[in-house]
């Protein structure tokens, strides 16, 4: 047999391992793309309808605050339900808050506060959709695949980013907002067959998830869970300093490129961001990760504290450009790394509960970085920067003064942080051995999962 036919044999060989997974993937692609478009067009009618960044912002918040809030409670329950049917139910009455104001808009009664009140009420029933869809992971795919699967699933979002704004911004201008939310709820729907037509490996229940515990035991059993396994607490906490330095530099990144050019062009930059997130989850989808996931995340951790500083070393467009596009492409490798090690080593049947709280500390972690990295840039460093500044004659000789030099000063400064960072997060061996010291989820549950994604006869595909 040829070197091809090899190579070609152990891709079908994936593909059929992983084909559960495909499945559900791909319905859940087009309805995040569907509500991703939707959302997109939201902004913008708020935008427009009140010229205010403040409210635009808000939309945003209203987005996050349910996940922070409402994730330990989300958690033991997506523990203790059938997860194909919690994402089935989370997300046909998701989809009911983008339905109100498709009906307010027609009748001419939308406001502002409608969409933050619709937001919040999706927001709350995907807090139950997205840990049960993580939890679901381990049960459909090889242990051996999961990179991969956590690869497409970066992919996905990547997608996501690149087609939403433009299919957005060319609806809105040939249709009204009610034929989008039309499309939202199409593409919903797709998703809701996708997953009717799939059948999920059962968990094995542990006698901690059967157990009976108070409510409080209950909420709070996640974060007792990362706090007595200090390496998997570090990983998230290290994870989720990525995701504080993707709110930084976003909320950085307009100012900075408007400095140097028109919207336009800035449109077409964080287009790029969005390709490098979508070619890094390609990648992780095809290549599969390094045996040692925590390597992976140490190496692009230390990557993007150099392109960070790089970024902000010159004030030209192009370097700044290229180093935010190598500092996205590593994000998909980070997430699905720390993801393939959480799932190995919690167990199926509480990773709703532990993957619940991690969601929340990395969904409080972004908007941390917008408000505390925008107003350092305004506020601080931009006078600090200034012709007439106070580091106008030190650092100012070197870097240049002027408008955006105070944020590519405080671009230099996050890149230093970062390398110190994760200098001292290698020096913690909870974290650097947190691969060998915690043990792989059971046997029972890792070969019940193989099996059922592997064999060709026990693929529960409902006829």
């Amino acid at each position: 047999m040829s070197d091809v036919q090899i190579i070609e044999k152990t891709r079908l060989t994936v593909l059929r391992e992983m084909q559960l997974f495909i499945v559900v993937w791909l319905g859940q692609l087009i309805a995040l793309i569907g509500s991703s478009t939707t959302a997109f067009a939201l902004d913008i009618w708020v935008y427009d309808r009140t010229g205010s960044v403040t409210q635009f912002a808000l939309v945003t918040l209203f987005n996050t605050l349910p996940l922070i809030l409402i994730s330990p409670i989300a958690g033991p329950l997506v523990d203790r339900w059938d997860r194909r049917k919690t994402m089935i139910i989370a997300d046909v009455l998701a989809c009911l808050g983008t339905v109100a104001i498709g009906v307010l808009f027609v009748i001419g009664r939308l406001e502002v506060w409608h969409i933050y009140l619709a937001n919040t009420f999706t927001a709350v029933f995907m807090v139950f959709h997205t840990p049960a869809y993580t939890a679901s992971t381990v049960l459909l795919v090889p242990k051996q695949h999961l990179n991969r699967a956590n690869g497409l699933m970066s992919l996905m979002y990547g997608i996501s980013l690149i087609i939403a704004p433009t299919l957005g911004g060319v609806l809105l201008s040939i249709v009204h907002l009610q034929w989008i939310i039309l499309l939202h709820v199409t593409s919903v729907l797709i998703a809701v067959v996708s997953l009717m037509l799939v059948r999920f490996p059962q968990v094995n229940m542990s006698a901690v998830a059967t157990a009976k515990s108070s409510f409080l035991s209950e909420a709070t059993y996640g974060f007792t869970y990362l706090t007595t396994r200090p390496g998997l607490l570090g990983l998230v906490l290290f994870s989720a300093s990525s995701l504080y330095l993707v709110g930084g530099i976003n909320v950085i990144t307009v100012p900075l490129v408007l400095n140097f050019a028109s919207v336009s062009v800035l449109g077409t930059i964080l287009s790029l961001f969005g390709i490098a997130i979508l070619v890094g989850g390609l990648l992780v989808s095809i290549w599969g990760g390094l045996e040692r996931n925590i390597y992976a995340i140490y190496g692009c951790m230390l990557l993007n504290g150099v392109f960070i500083i790089v970024a902000g070393l010159q004030p030209f467009l192009v370097i700044f450009t290229v180093s935010i596009f190598l500092f996205s492409l590593t994000q998909p490798i980070i997430s699905s790394s720390t993801q393939a090690v959480m799932q190995k080593k919690v167990e199926p049947s509480v990773q709703g509960r532990v993957f619940a709280i991690k969601g929340a500390i990395e969904a409080a972690a972004l908007p941390l970085g917008y408000i505390t990295i925008g107003p350092l840039a305004e506020k601080v460093f931009e006078p600090l920067m200034a012709t007439d500044g106070s580091l106008a004659g030190s650092i100012g000789q070197i870097i240049g003064v002027g408008s955006g030099r105070g944020m590519e000063l405080l671009l230099i400064i996050m890149g230093v942080l970062t390398i110190l960072e994760s200098s001292i997060a290698y020096l913690y061996p909870r974290l650097r051995f947190v691969e060998d010291e915690l043990p792989n989820v059971s046997n029972a549950v890792a070969i019940a999962a193989d099996t059922a994604s592997s064999k060709n006869d026990t693929v529960s595909l409902v006829s």
